[in-house]
């Protein structure tokens, strides 16, 4: 398995995600900061540039292949966060998941942030629930392959996670019907229920 990692801080989690992942596991450091170099180990690769260039993003691929896990804990700048997640997510392999960290900075103006801030990953995320249902949109939002290569997203507390992975047929509920039960319906259905006398 290939683990990436943006943002190599003080270097003590590339060692964790080792001892986590195995002896067969690949983990990939990527920073700013020339110093990182040094967490270098058996499994463990650091490569130095900032995380928003495509072209560095392109050489880590060509390098060591298309990544199971992604874990975006750099620099948390907006932009940057965007731009690694438009280009990395793609190519991420077709089981794989995408993390980012620290999702508290999308609400802050420094970080390129703020509430309900255009182009924040918050927002982004919003948009791509949208685009994690377009199949249930009646045409307004047409599929894409966000749609169709992602089963789910989990959001945390400053996290949110992007879980990939292949579809069967979608079809809305349907409850015994020719059509899909409206909530109103289905909510009258248990009340005539609730008062049916016992016995």
């Amino acid at each position: 398995m290939t683990f990436i990692e943006i943002g190599c801080g003080s270097g003590g989690s590339l060692q964790m995600w080792k001892r986590y992942f195995g002896p067969h596991a690949t983990i990939i450091g990527i920073d700013i900061n020339p110093a990182c170099k040094a967490f270098e180990a058996d499994q463990i690769h650091v490569r130095i540039r900032p995380q928003q260039d495509e072209g560095f993003l392109q050489q880590i691929l060509d390098e060591f292949g298309p990544p199971d896990v992604v874990l975006d804990d750099g620099s948390h700048i907006m932009s940057h966060i965007d731009a690694t997640f438009r280009y990395l997510y793609p190519k991420v392999s077709k089981n794989g998941v995408y993390m980012v960290e620290d999702l508290h900075t999308a609400y802050w103006p420094e970080y390129e942030g703020g509430y309900r801030q255009k182009g924040s990953f918050i927002e982004l995320t919003k948009d791509l629930i949208d685009s994690l249902n377009a199949d249930h949109t009646r045409g307004e939002l047409p599929p894409d392959d966000f749609t169709r290569s992602t089963l789910s997203i989990h959001l945390y507390d400053s996290m949110v996670a992007f879980e990939k992975g292949r579809h069967t047929t979608k079809m809305a509920p349907r409850i015994g019907a020719e059509r899909a039960s409206t909530p109103r319906e289905i909510l009258g259905r248990v009340a005539r229920r609730l008062r049916r006398p016992a016995g």
